[in-house]
């Protein structure tokens, strides 16, 4: 793999610390792709552009070592395409919602596509971070091995902080070898059934790496070595889906949220509760995922029921595209945890100038 090479951090640097002079907010940018996540703040703040996207290239890649490093706003498209040369892969199926989908933006974000439960999270596979303060300070934090993470791992506190604590600069992954085989099934099977299901399925061995629900049908994949995935797909049952159709839905449908039942103008939630949750009564369309824990919701239902639903169930709700997004888009925080929020905050950005206001009004 060709290394590329990019480095802004002098730039940067200089850019946060005259905003920090002046208390002047920056807006956190590297491809765009995710610029409807999080609270639009855009009518209370008024922020200057910091664009990372050119601070881009790949750093250092040992496919022995299942580690890449490469600078935040290299895309993920590059990284895939090098990962892909060595038969190796990011195991979180990161989404990219645009071909300008940068690694920062995604870590950022914290967004995992249909593997999360079965390969780990985005944040579970931070090994490393090179991270540019609000103060104007760049840190170090993690390593490009799991030893060498040891104590409190702030690379990965930064894992959905949405660029409210730092501008990330680099950042070490660990990747994965792509699976011999893959295969996926469907069968026919109602919302409850499909949780008990999915549920049943989870305390067995099976190599399961995705699950979907989408109101009608239940997929699964699976994926390992053929013998494995022969003799998991007799104890699923259902049909088989042909590879390029079963592709384009993880792929395309599902990760990318092409499915039409994100067709619309309905605000979207997400949903986060425990797998095993029975149906949460809500008015509108679901699509579930993860085994049962991630459940997207289309409805027009107040904020206050959905988030007082989730709230029942052990979970919490994010109003994840559309509707109001000036005020809380993510579930409100009780007091005590808004105040380490707040305290974690002013140790990392005590100007609040990174991102401000875009995870919680105020912060």
């Amino acid at each position: 793999m060709s290394l590329q090479f990019s480095d802004l951090t002098a730039e940067l640097t200089e850019q946060v610390r005259a905003a920090a002079a002046a208390r002047r907010p920056l807006a956190v940018r590297g491809g765009g792709t995710k610029s409807c996540l999080g609270r639009d703040t855009r009518a209370e703040i008024r922020s200057e552009p910091l664009d990372i996207g050119s601070h881009a290239g790949i750093l250092n890649y040992q496919p022995e070592e299942l580690v890449i490093t490469a600078r935040a706003g290299t895309t993920l498209e590059a990284i895939d395409a090098g990962l892909a040369e060595r038969g190796q892969q990011l195991p979180f199926e990161p989404p990219r919602f645009g071909p300008g989908a940068t690694l920062g933006g995604t870590i950022a974000c914290g967004l995992s596509g249909p593997a999360r439960p079965y390969a780990g999270a985005a944040r579970d596979l931070v090994l490393g971070a090179r991270v540019l303060t609000g103060r104007g300070e760049v840190l170090r934090f993690g390593g490009e091995v799991m030893k060498n993470v040891a104590g409190y791992d702030v690379s990965r506190l930064m894992a959905g902080a949405y660029g409210t604590l730092g501008v990330l600069l680099d950042l070490s992954l660990k990747v994965l070898p792509v699976p011999a085989v893959t295969r996926t099934r469907v069968q026919v099977c109602g919302e409850s059934e499909a949780i008990e299901r999915m549920g049943r399925w989870a305390a067995r061995p099976l190599p399961i790496t995705a699950t979907c629900w989408d109101g009608e049908r239940l997929w699964v994949r699976l994926a390992g070595a053929e013998q494995g995935v022969q003799a998991a797909a007799a104890v699923i049952g259902g049909e088989p889906v042909e590879e390029v159709s079963a592709v384009a839905l993880w792929g395309d449908k599902i990760r990318e949220q092409g499915h039409a039942f994100f067709d619309g103008n309905l605000p979207l939630w997400r949903l986060s509760v425990p797998p095993a949750t029975p149906p949460l009564g809500l008015p509108g369309k679901q699509l579930i995922e993860w085994g049962g824990a991630q459940r997207w919701l289309k409805t027009e239902a107040p904020p206050e029921r959905i988030r007082a639903a989730a709230a029942a169930a052990g979970g919490h709700a994010t109003l994840f595209r559309g509707g109001d997004r000036t005020g809380e888009v993510f579930q409100p925080l009780p007091e005590a945890q808004m105040a380490l929020h707040r305290n974690l905050k002013a140790a990392f950005d005590p100007q609040g100038i990174l991102n401000p206001g875009r995870l919680y009004r105020g912060l």
